[in-house]
């Protein structure tokens, strides 16, 4: 009888609270951690001060909401912003800036594309997101957002960014299993960078210089010939 690994909610909730530190710390040229603790939810909800939310569908269905303080929205777009090259005197000061909301919402989008794509190829499913939407909210005002899930496990983990600002992920989705045999391996992750580096480096190393006698130059011509020979041969030519 074979071993399977199972494949739960949390298990999902964790890839997608590395995607979000591993997006937001990257393009922000700074360090953004969760916490280790993941608080069990009844339901979702857009909080004060920017909430942005996305709904999944596919192979499993759910909602992801993250909800930021202003200071942490701040933080994060302007240390994106300047990593982007922009100048520190043209940012915005303001979390209710148009600006502010449509960086958060661009990096929303590339947390879920990079959840998204490490999950679907993990799980072997399809999904696809609609696209991110960013409300600034009032603090006298909270929305709940449902979704049509039939057994939804809702769950919360909290942020921190580099400078101790803090901000909440909120999840939910249907309950669910998958479970991969032991003896099922997964493809290789394909690193195109790494794949250009390694060929740039080979191509920068000097080639050893080796300068043949003329007896044997005139061998290496000969195999020359009799390769380029077999060569038009095999070609018909």
């Amino acid at each position: 009888m074979n071993a399977y690994q199972t494949v739960n909610n949390d298990d999902i909730l964790l890839k997608l609270c590395h995607s979000v530190s591993h997006v937001l710390s990257s393009t922000s040229a700074s360090h953004v951690t969760h916490a280790g603790m993941v608080q069990s939810i009844s339901r979702t909800r857009l909080k004060p001060d920017l909430g942005c939310f996305s709904i999944f569908d596919g192979g499993f269905s759910g909602l992801v909401v993250i909800n930021f303080s202003a200071d942490a929205a701040i933080e994060i777009y302007r240390r994106y912003m300047i990593n982007m090259g922009m100048p520190e005197t043209e940012l915005a000061f303001s979390h209710t800036s148009d600006d502010v909301a449509n960086v958060m919402g661009e990096l929303m989008n590339q947390i879920l594309g990079d959840f998204i794509g490490k999950i679907s190829k993990e799980l072997q499913t399809s999904i696809s997101q609609s696209q991110p939407k960013m409300l600034t909210i009032n603090k006298e005002l909270t929305i709940s957002v449902d979704t049509n899930l039939d057994n939804a496990v809702a769950r919360r983990v909290s942020f921190r960014t580099e400078n101790n600002h803090i901000f909440y992920l909120e999840f939910a989705m249907d309950k669910t299993e998958f479970m991969r045999s032991e003896d099922f391996e997964m493809d290789e992750e394909f690193d195109p960078d790494s794949l250009f580096e390694s060929h740039r480096q080979s191509e920068s190393k000097p080639p050893k210089s080796s300068k043949p006698t003329p007896k044997q130059d005139t061998n290496v011509k000969g195999v020359a010939i009799a390769e380029a020979d077999n060569l038009l041969d095999e070609l018909g030519l």
